[in-house]
């Protein structure tokens, strides 16, 4: 994992995770059937209202590493949330994976140019994002540390 993160800085995947979740946030309101974007939809706002706890995140991660702080309850009450997060992005994964395969049932109708190739990076954007976070909660033990806070008082010096 060292050579990994030699090659993979904490910036690196930050930024990279922020692309991705732009780009997916955008796409989010694209119709991969008709090739048009849906602002009105209801259901294409959930991506984004949920990629903004894992914004949140991503500020408070590299605040802490940059600024050589200890974690808190804050920043470990978002992570739990964004567990629960995760398991959105993996329903997104099969859920693109499902469309993807849908090119067989709706082979009779016309269906845009843009369909495989729109669809295939979406579904590669969703499979990376669980890596990249999963990395990102990987890089907050290491160079943040660990949740311990029963004797965070005693470890707390304001004099420093």
């Amino acid at each position: 994992m060292n050579t990994i993160s030699k090659i993979i800085t904490w910036k690196r995947n930050i930024l990279a995770s922020l692309a991705v979740l732009l780009i997916l946030t955008v796409l989010n309101f694209y119709g991969v059937y008709t090739n048009k974007f849906y602002f009105l939809k209801p259901d294409n706002y959930i991506f984004p209202i949920l990629a903004t706890v894992h914004f949140l995140y991503l500020y408070v991660v590299w605040f802490k590493i940059s600024e050589d702080e200890l974690p808190d309850p804050k920043m470990r009450n978002i992570e739990y949330v964004l567990y629960a997060i995760m398991f959105v992005y993996v329903f997104k994964i099969y859920d693109s994976i499902m469309v993807l395969n849908s090119i067989k049932e709706y082979g009779e109708h016309v269906i845009p140019v843009t369909f495989k190739p729109v669809a295939t990076v979406i579904l590669v954007l969703y499979s990376i994002l669980p890596i990249l976070t999963i990395y990102t909660f990987w890089l907050r033990k290491r160079y943040v540390g660990i949740y311990n806070f029963e004797n965070y008082n005693d470890n707390l010096n304001i004099w420093q």
